[in-house]
Order: structure tokens, then sequence, then C-alpha cells
């Protein structure tokens, strides 16, 4: 294993086309079939960057901004942001592209969490990451802020549990669009 290795050592980019068998009733692409697009891409950059295999921990939120349809060609691009030690964000810009109309529409951007996976079947040291860009540095740093956010989120949400109180939580809810029945 390298000790560290290059962003552009492990840059993914997958691109499909959008048959009918993925589309809904509506005629778009499933979600889930572009889900399921980004964590391949996302196994695949990680699988590089860690010389093995990896398993998604966790995906941040994927907002679905354009709808992709039928005909089209999806192109997901995927790069390491951010290295833990067995640990690697991966970022995720998903684009749609008719080839006919040349038009581009941005549909999705996420961020996966993937663990490297050893062959004792325990999390294992990854390589360190080269940041050669502004962009590199950006997306490094953004990506440990995302991180260090989501731990205090999550210190948060357990602490709120223990205090939950029904009262308050009553209060709150008054001008909400809810019907309680007790």
């Amino acid at each position: 294993m390298q000790d560290y290795k290059t962003v552009e050592s492990s840059q993914t980019t997958l691109t499909e086309l959008m048959i009918p068998s993925y589309s809904n009733f509506g005629g778009k692409i499933h979600g889930g079939i572009i889900l399921s697009l980004m964590d391949k891409v996302a196994y695949v950059c990680a699988a590089k960057h860690s010389d093995g295999y990896c398993i998604t921990a966790s995906i941040d939120v994927v907002d679905f901004l354009a709808p992709v349809e039928v005909g089209e060609l999806v192109s997901l691009m995927a790069s390491v942001n951010y290295v833990g030690k067995t640990s690697m964000i991966i970022g995720i810009k998903v684009i749609s592209e008719n080839v006919r109309t040349h038009v581009v529409k941005h549909t999705n951007t996420s961020y996966f969490t993937m663990v490297a996976i050893g062959e004792d079947h325990k999390p294992k040291q990854v390589p360190g990451l080269i940041l050669k860009s502004q962009d590199d540095i950006r997306r490094f740093s953004q990506a440990k802020n995302r991180r260090e956010l989501k731990a205090t989120y999550k210190r948060d949400e357990a602490s709120i549990k223990d205090e939950f109180n029904t009262a308050e939580c009553l209060i709150s809810l008054r001008d909400e669009r809810c019907q309680i029945f007790q």
C-alpha cells in the first residue's frame, strides 16, 4: 500500500444509457436506479484508492435536482474528497445529457462514506490524500467540516432523546399541520 495517493489516481466516471426498464410510471428514471449507480461509482473510486474491498458506511443528503429521462446518458463522476484512518468520503456529481439536443443537466450531488475492509474482514487503514489543487483543498476541508457537523448532530440527537419533554413538544407542534390524538 502506498502511504499517499493523489485525488486523480482514483477519480472514476461511470456513464450509462437510461433505458425504459429504469423508468417509473411517470416516465422518469427511478431515484433508486440513480442511487444504485452512485453506490457503484463510489465503491469503484474507494476501492481504487484503498487497493481493496470497501463498504458503504453512510450516504449524506441526496437531493434530486432535476429529473432524468429515458434515453439520456447519465454520467457519475466520483473522487475521494477526504480520508480518515479507515474511511473515505467520496464526492459524487451526477449529470444527464440528452444526446439529441445536447442539453446537460446537473441532477445530483452526494457524499458517500466508504470504509476499507481488510482480508480479516475488519476496517483497514487507507492511504493519505495528496492535495494538488485549490479544488482538492476546498473539497477536503468541506468534507472534514461536514464530518464534524455530522458527529455533533449525532451527539445532539442522542441527548435530545434523553431530554425529551412531551409538554414542550406538544407546544412546538401547535402551529404545524398535524392532528394529535392521545
